[in-house]
Formats: structure tokens, sequence, C-alpha cells
């Protein structure tokens, strides 16, 4: 089980000896510190956004002061407290299956400046991070990436994916259920502790998902200082027929030529149940004046497609989205529970040596598993990345197979795929 103190764990010695060696420093930020705004400033860069003002430094201090930062500096450089290098970590839990969770080191904000690549940084920071957290007892870490190609070579490897939708309003009649509840719009500042409440009764039933914090909240709102947009936010309430609040739709409007043909942007919608899920879909298909609807991060197989008549005026592009790193074998694959019984030994090659190793994993009738090390020749292989991709069930080992990232008899990958079988799609739903 790992700690909740993040912030408190000490650097790692072999990342901070290797920027050493390279003239770099390693070295945690105060967030109350003065170090904390030209960290802001160098993550803000790093993708590629535009120089917080005062008031967002001040609001992504308290957003972020529970958070592990960690910065590479260059004391020879023209602005010697700037780092040329960031990264953010913080005490999680990832839902592994419906009502089953483990904590998670979740990592964000990684960011090497173009004027310090190829000099290893990368390497140290994230090798750092994942000694750190297994070190503190945590059986997987966690992150969202801009660029695919990039974690894979720390062990890193996608295990939930996301679609972006994208609906053509003006053929999308309306064929799916009517809910019985009442649709009500709500003023912004009671956003955040509504995005919360519903979320957090979602996020505890579907693999993949993580807690949001109040900063995500507060930004997805509007509610941030200097927000783009902020005033076009809107948002509506379902309430079911005991006027207990069942879902939230915070969303913009942007305008297009055609007066009666504007874009409907989803910013959230989340649905405590099938039937908030179909009123506060009907509700943004049969906006006025809306010829498009468009949402990110929505299953990858969207239900909406099932509520309309014509299911080709939904289009949705997937994109691999929540990124998962074993680090401890047994507690990874003993958390979550399974679709049916399985045993075998699978070896898991991990050149960071983390999960490196044969392991027995018997899964009984209950579907509840236990793994041990062994000293036997594995049933089937795999590079601890497909490990994690399998982890919770949202791909299967026989189509690792096909690309050759998992080696077995074509029996045991039929069993690894009949055992590891999720209970839902697994979907993580926000950025982190």
């Amino acid at each position: 089980m790992g700690t909740t103190q993040t912030s408190n764990l000490p650097l790692d010695p072999d990342s901070t000896a290797a920027l050493a060696a390279t003239g770099l420093e390693y070295a945690l930020v105060d967030p109350d510190g003065e170090g904390f705004e030209p960290f802001l400033r160098s993550v803000s860069r790093g993708f590629l956004g535009e120089e917080p003002s005062a008031d967002e430094v001040e609001s992504a201090r308290t957003a972020l002061r529970s958070r592990r930062m960690t910065g590479v500096f260059d004391r020879a450089g023209a602005v010697p407290t700037a780092p040329v290098a960031t990264v953010d970590s913080w005490a999680s839990e990832l839902t592994v299956s419906p009502g089953r969770t483990l904590p998670l080191w979740s990592i964000s904000a990684v960011t090497v400046a173009p004027t310090h690549r190829r000099r290893g940084i990368a390497t140290a920071m994230l090798t750092g991070e994942l000694r750190t957290a297994a070190a503190a007892g945590y059986a997987l870490a966690g992150l969202t990436v801009t660029e695919a190609t990039i974690y894979g070579r720390w062990g890193f490897s996608p295990a939930a994916w996301a679609s972006h939708v994208t609906v053509d309003t003006r053929r999308a009649q309306w064929t799916g259920p009517a809910a019985p509840g009442r649709l009500d719009f709500v003023p912004r500042d009671s956003l955040p502790e509504r995005l919360a409440a519903v979320h957090e009764r979602m996020r505890v039933r579907r693999p993949g998902a993580v807690p949001g914090w109040e900063g995500r909240w507060r930004g997805i709102a509007g509610l941030t200082p200097d927000a783009p947009d902020a005033k076009k936010v809107r948002a509506v309430a379902y309430r079911d027929r005991e006027g207990v609040e069942r879902g939230i739709l915070v969303y913009t409007i942007a305008e297009r030529e055609e007066y009666t043909a504007h874009e409907l942007q989803v910013r959230v919608l989340f649905a405590d149940g099938d039937e908030a899920l179909a009123a506060l879909w009907r509700f943004a298909l049969e906006h006025d004046l809306v010829g498009r609807v468009t949402a990110e991060l929505q299953p990858a197989v969207p239900p909406v497609q099932w509520m309309i008549s014509d299911r080709r005026a939904v289009r949705a592009t997937l994109t691999d989205h929540h990124w998962l790193r074993v680090l401890d074998v047994p507690g990874a694959l003993a958390s979550r529970a399974y679709a049916g019984p399985l045993d075998l030994v699978l070896g898991v090659d991990d050149p960071l040596g983390f999960a490196d190793g044969a392991w027995r994993v018997r899964i009984d009738a209950e579907g509840e598993a236990a793994v041990e090390r062994v000293d036997a020749e594995p049933d089937v292989r795999m590079p601890v990345g497909s490990l994690a991709s399998l982890l919770l069930g949202g791909v299967r080992a026989t189509e690792l197979a096909v690309a050759g990232l998992v080696q077995g008899e074509e029996t045991h990958l039929a069993a690894i795929d009949g055992a590891f079988a999720p209970a839902a799609a697994p979907l993580l739903d926000i950025w982190y």
C-alpha cells in the first residue's frame, strides 16, 4: 500500500548523481516558496502555453500544493532559478475493476527544455519517479501523454482508450429513452462541488478511472484566472425522480458561419447511470441552433450512437489515453477481480528490473488472484508494457500476440483473454 505523503519523500540518489555528473541539479520545489513561479513558467513553456499571470500562479499554487514537484536546474544558465526540466507526482488511486481500487503513483507536467535535450534528463526524471514510487510501496504508476512515442521506453503502455466524438445533429434524430427526471441550468460557481460529487460515484465503477481534484473541476467550470471562454461556459444538471443529482453537462457553444448550425462543445458529460446519460445527450443533440456536438474522452464505443436514428451521424476517433507502468507484479495483478479461473506462469521482461521474472498467476473460481515469483519456465512471455496493457482488460493477449508483444501457445493466450475480460471497458474521463 503506497503512502499518501509523496511530497516528503527524498530525491532518488541515482538520478541525483546521474544529473550531477552532467552539471545539472536535481531538486524538489517548494509550492510555497519563490521557486514555484519559475517552475510553473517552465511547465507552461514546455506545453506551449502562455506565460501565466500573477493570479494564475497563485491559483496553481493552491491547486498543486500537495504535489511532489521536482525540477532539474542548470545553475550556469542565464536564469538559474528556472528549471530546464520538470515533473510532478502525487498519490492517487486507480479503479482496477468495479468497486476495487489500487494506489497509483500519478505523474504529470513532464517537460524538458529544447535547449537541454539528449542529455539523459528525461530518463533520470522518469526512472527517479519509478524508483521512488516502488520504494514507497506503489504497485503502479500512471500518466496521460501528449506524445505516444515517448513513455514506452520506461515501461509505460496504454491500458485505457478514449474517443473524440463528433455528432452531426441534423442526422441524429433521437430514438433513445425518455428520461423521467428533470434538467436545470446550474451556476458555474457551483460546478466544482457538483462535478466532484457525481464523478466520485462514477469513477469507482469504471476500470481505468482516477479521482478528480478541485483544480481540475475549477478549470472545467472556467473558474480559474484568465480561463479562455469562461463567460461562454454553461452547465445543466439532471435530477432523477427522487431529486438526486445524477449527471452534469458542462459545455460551450462556438459560433459558426451558418447561424442555425453552431457547435456545442462538451467540456464534460458525467452521468451516474443510464437515465442521466440519455437525458444529457438528448439535451446536447436537440439544443437550438446547433448543427454539431463534439465531446472528448468518451467511451471507445460511445453509447450515444445507439440512441439516434442514424448511427453514422456519430464519428468516434479512438486514441490511447491512460498509460500505466507495473512496478509490483503481485500487487498489481492481485488487486482486481477476474472473469474466470487461470493457472499459468507469466514471464515478464523489465529492463528496469521492477517487474522482471517469472510469476505464477492462480485465479480461483471466484475471480481472486494469487501471484508469486517462481523459478519455472514461463507459459507466456511478454515485456512489462504488455502486462500494463493487459491489466485492466482493455486489450486482449491474442491481439498483442499478433504484434509480437506477447508470446505463448494459443490455448494459454485464450485463457488469459477469458480471465482478464473486464466487467466494463476501461475508460479515463479526465486528463491528469
